[in-house]
């Protein structure tokens, strides 16, 4: 059993500046790929970022390609999402996932209903 809790990093900011969520989890997540989706207003959660289980392979949404950063840090069991050139639409709430049964190497990940354990989330609001 796994469980997730977004610890710090939601907030307001102006558009053009950096965030950075980070993510805490309980029981032993070293052979689970960890990752974020997020909801945006009117929209269905989407996919934003995951990283394998060693943290040395991510896999990113188009949209937030080049401008966020996913990180997990094994010992400290955390993973990190670093959102840097933020623009308005990338405000909504943001979630942590985790689940062992996912291979983006072999084309899951990207979809919600593939995750098991999910964060409460944390609200990040772009302003232009």
């Amino acid at each position: 059993q796994v469980q997730l809790a977004e610890s710090s990093g939601g907030g307001l900011v102006q558009a053009g500046t950096s965030l950075r969520l980070s993510c805490t989890a309980s029981g032993r997540t070293f052979d689970y790929y960890m990752g974020w989706f997020r909801q945006t207003p009117g929209k269905e959660r989407e996919f934003v970022a995951v990283i394998n289980r060693a943290g040395s392979y991510s896999w990113y949404a188009d949209s937030v390609k080049g401008r966020f950063t996913i990180s997990r840090d094994n010992v400290k069991n955390t993973v990190s999402l670093q959102m840097n050139s933020l623009k308005p639409e990338d405000t909504g709430v943001y979630y942590c996932v985790a689940d062992d049964q996912v291979n983006p190497y072999e084309d899951t990940g990207f979809r919600e209903r593939e995750y098991t354990y999910w964060g409460q989330g944390t609200q990040v609001t772009v302003s232009s």
